[in-house]
């Protein structure tokens, strides 16, 4: 903007902020924004709004879905290995993972970047990992926010949040109230701890360039590079799948494991019930668990355990909607089944 150009208050950076580096950090990351570009995005950023056309032909009620969340301190990893193009892909994943349990596509996506000190190819950098993930979603990143706070965040520190906006048709949307006993769960794996549990993480590992370092053998590869990966985005797998089966309802696994998740997309007087044995744990857990002598039912209410979403279907669809899930590149396994009950989920 040619108004940028004459944008410079010394007395400004005197006190920590250089509005300057924060132009230098929108031109290099316009890059990474383009190739999110969809067909409804208008215009670039930089403007004083994200501008979006939605195309709703073919929908009789649109019902507008939207989902904000963070990385959480999942960043500190990020900081600890000097590695920051990926956990943008967590922060739009933490949104439009949730948007898309409404049965919602997610449109656009906006990220909001708060840091110590505003280091124009850092973030940059960060907004790369953004864009990536709005790719995986099918979403365009239509805007953000960065904004330096010196003296409140040390120089190299930074929080990463966004939202995104989805659509629906109001006949598509999901139907929870609508399962019944003897429906069957389908688990979709997850990459990892994904983006929730990580104070406890950090607890665990005293968490340390040293410690991140450290090459593990059940892992495949050093704890820092396992915590690190980034959440699994299921948008597209999860839409083609609404195309092809009847689904009753989704769950994100997030920050609180099986035992807060999966109720929120239970009717009253209905409980999922799932076989500790077939749930497909990831290595990582349990050397969470083994390192931290942490109890089992807290190791389910705290993490995802590898399983990134919980989709239901009638028992006759179960098969077709593994198959389905798997066509679309992800690991789906039958978890459980819904059975008559009030304690919301029961692992036995």
């Amino acid at each position: 903007m040619a108004n940028e150009k004459n944008s410079f208050s010394e007395s400004y950076a005197k006190a920590g902020v250089d509005v300057t580096a924060g132009y230098k950090a929108v031109e290099l990351m316009k890059k990474h924004v383009a190739r999110t570009a969809t067909a409804g995005a208008i215009d670039g950023i930089g403007g004083f709004g994200g501008l979006f056309l939605p195309d709703l032909k073919g929908m009789e009620e649109p019902v507008l879905v939207s989902g904000t969340d963070g990385v959480g301190t999942k960043l500190k990893i990020a900081m600890l290995m000097n590695k920051h193009n990926t956990i943008g892909i967590d922060c739009v994943a933490m949104c439009v993972n949730d948007v898309i349990c409404c049965g919602a596509k997610p449109l656009f996506f906006l990220d909001y970047i708060a840091c110590g000190k505003n280091y124009p190819e850092k973030i940059a950098t960060i907004v790369e990992g953004v864009a990536e993930g709005c790719v995986q979603a099918g979403c365009a990143l239509i805007g953000g926010e960065t904004a330096e706070h010196p003296g409140m965040m040390p120089d190299d520190d930074y929080d990463l949040a966004g939202f995104t906006v989805g659509v629906v048709d109001h006949k598509k949307l999901l139907k929870p109230d609508t399962q019944k006993a003897g429906d069957v769960l389908i688990a979709i794996a997850s990459s990892g701890v994904h983006s929730n549990g990580f104070s406890l993480v950090r607890k665990v590992f005293t968490v340390s360039e040293q410690n991140l370092a450290r090459h593990f053998a059940d892992l495949g590869s050093t704890l820092g590079e396992c915590l690190l990966t980034p959440t699994r985005i299921y948008v597209k797998p999860v839409l083609s799948l609404l195309e092809q089966v009847n689904v009753k309802a989704i769950s994100h696994i997030t920050g609180g494991g099986f035992y807060e998740n999966i109720p929120r997309s239970l009717p009253d007087g209905i409980s999922a019930r799932i076989a500790r044995k077939d749930v497909q744990v990831l290595p990582i857990f349990d050397l969470i668990a083994r390192t931290g002598n942490i109890p089992e039912r807290d190791m389910f209410n705290t993490f995802n355990m590898g399983v990134g979403m919980i989709v239901s279907v009638a028992a006759e669809d179960a098969d077709k909607t593994v198959a389905a899930l798997e066509a679309a590149g992800e690991h789906a396994y039958i978890l459980g089944e819904l059975v008559e009950s009030d304690q919301g989920v029961i692992i036995e």
